[in-house]
């Protein structure tokens, strides 16, 4: 998916539920890869290239994170153009077995999603 196209994503309701229990009113969502590649990737670098998101909260939009990801969960959740390299059409957000999970057309992008603070 190009950086251009318009991003959606469809949030299930358990998983909807997990996000928000750590998001504050007035914080921005990031959707984020979690494979060293960014400054707030918890991981060091490996062959995790594109299979691993997170969400990350702050307090203020961080700019390098510019495309807006129109969501139904009610999230002000932003991408960069580095992650739509490695997002398909059609991103689904589901939970299942306490584990959040990130799939599109091809399938599981991440079975294994986090939700992590950076204020």
């Amino acid at each position: 998916m190009s950086d251009s196209e318009s991003v959606k994503m469809n949030v299930k309701s358990s998983a909807a539920d997990k996000i928000r229990k750590n998001v504050k009113d007035g914080q921005v969502v990031l959707l984020s890869l979690n494979d060293g590649s960014n400054k707030y990737s918890n991981i060091a670098g490996s062959c995790a290239a594109g299979t691993r998101f997170q969400f990350v909260v702050l307090d203020k939009q961080d700019p390098e994170f510019s495309i807006k990801v129109e969501n139904n969960a009610g999230l002000d959740l932003y991408t960069s153009p580095a992650e739509m390299q490695y997002l398909g059409n059609n991103l689904v957000v589901d939970e299942k077995n306490a584990a959040i999970s990130l799939a599109d057309d091809s399938g599981v992008i991440d079975a294994a999603m986090t939700v992590s603070a950076n204020n």
